[in-house]
């Protein structure tokens, strides 16, 4: 029996006090509305407030959150994940200062 496996885990804090938070996990078979066989939650948020989000929530698939709205994604890899993550946190950064 195949059991999930923990591929990625880091979390960083910003100087201004803004935390982001990356875990992936590889499952045995995709979750429900996904069609690859990763599971991940990504966070990037201050005082509390999610300002981007990146999971594929059972039955929902693959989708990210911009402060506040849901918007679909299309997921093509963990490293573009990755990059796709970075790119909105420069862009909602941008826009705070």
């Amino acid at each position: 029996m195949k059991t999930a496996k923990l591929i990625l885990r880091r979390k960083a804090r910003y100087d201004d006090g803004a935390i982001r938070e990356m875990v992936v996990w590889e499952l045995p078979e995709p979750v429900p509305a996904s069609l690859h066989p990763y599971k991940y939650r990504f966070f990037y948020g201050n005082n509390g407030v999610r300002m981007v989000g990146y999971d594929n929530e059972r039955g929902k698939g693959d989708h990210k959150h911009i402060n506040g709205v849901e918007h679909p994604y299309t997921f093509s890899g963990i490293r573009q994940l990755i990059s796709d993550f970075y790119d909105d946190i420069q862009q909602v950064r941008a826009h705070e200062s």
